[in-house]
């Protein structure tokens, strides 16, 4: 068991090997906190976990999964080995991102002193780093999602003040270990997106104090792993967010949602982009979406937890 100050760090990987060493460079170099570093990988297959293996730094903790579980179950995995192990909190993070050795003491300290349960830093573009990617969030009750402040904003200072917010990516998150208790786990049918829109909603709805500090900055290669718009991008975030909106909404917003949002797919995919393809497949996940909700009714909205010590 660790003592409750050290910090779980959390990452999932995924034929993660082009970005993997960058990640390791920066997270081993962190100052002025005591952390193990869970690395959950997914069964990748191109050498990814052989890298892992050449790590000797024993803060370093490698968890490898038989198949892809996705990343929120991956997160799942490596969150209860965190808890388990007695770290009081846990901070989950993409490994496509590159950060200075302050990131986890800045977020660390200031979860500390605006008396926050979970803390996130400020977000720019790896390849334009004066490009905001992320400077708060917030939900759109109107999309059914989750944006970002300063979205391809030049970063000009504009979103320099540290400030409660709503929504956050998982893509850099500290969070107290009670949150976990208080709000559970990530819901693993996500897969793989909207499975952090899914966590913030219900932390903000279990009143939980999100902060977004800019003092504490990283960079993102965003996509650099999904690669970007593609059939599999465009499968899970339809078919998530048709999940996410029925899952949450009540009844008469979420038909409402449905059916506007069956109506857009052929004007953007057929009429706008004229990318059949894209249709097709984005009406299939729609549809996909609808059957995941209606066969998972009874399930609780959140995944409990089963052992904390």
């Amino acid at each position: 068991m660790t003592n409750s100050d050290t910090i779980g760090i959390v990452t999932v990987t995924y034929n993660s090997a082009a970005v993997i060493d960058d990640f390791l460079s920066s997270m081993l170099a962190q100052t002025e906190v005591d952390f193990i570093l869970y690395i959950v990988d997914n069964a990748s297959t191109d050498g990814t976990v052989h890298r892992l293996a050449k790590c000797e730094d024993r803060r370093v903790v490698l968890i490898q999964n038989s198949a892809n579980l996705g990343v929120a179950e991956g997160n799942n995995v490596g969150i209860k080995a965190a808890l388990n192990m007695g770290c009081g909190r846990v901070l989950l993070i993409n490994n496509d991102t590159l950060f200075d050795p302050g990131l986890l003491a800045t977020l660390n300290q200031g979860m500390e002193r605006h008396g926050c349960e979970i803390a996130v830093p400020k977000i720019l573009f790896f390849d334009r780093p004066d490009t905001i990617w992320y400077g708060g969030g917030y939900f759109n009750s109107l999309r059914g999602c989750g944006n970002h402040y300063g979205l391809g904003k030049k970063d000009c200072a504009q979103y320099d003040s540290p400030r409660a917010v709503t929504y956050s990516p998982t893509c850099c998150m500290l969070i107290k270990r009670d949150v976990f208790i208080r709000v559970g786990l990530m819901d693993p049918i996500y897969f793989i997106y909207f499975d952090d829109t899914d966590f913030c909603l219900r932390a903000f709805r279990n009143g939980i104090k999100l902060l977004y500090l800019p003092s504490a900055q990283m960079l993102h290669k965003v996509s650099s792993l999904t690669g970007g718009v593609s059939e599999f991008t465009l499968r899970f975030i339809t078919r998530n967010h048709v999940y996410y909106v029925l899952k949450h909404y009540p009844w008469w917003r979420a038909v409402s949602y449905a059916i506007a949002f069956y109506l857009y797919l052929p004007c953007k995919y057929l009429l706008y982009l004229r990318r059949p393809g894209l249709f097709a497949a984005a009406h299939k996940a729609f549809w996909e979406g609808i059957s995941l909700h209606f066969s998972n009714l009874g399930r609780p909205h959140r995944t409990e937890l089963t052992r904390v010590p």
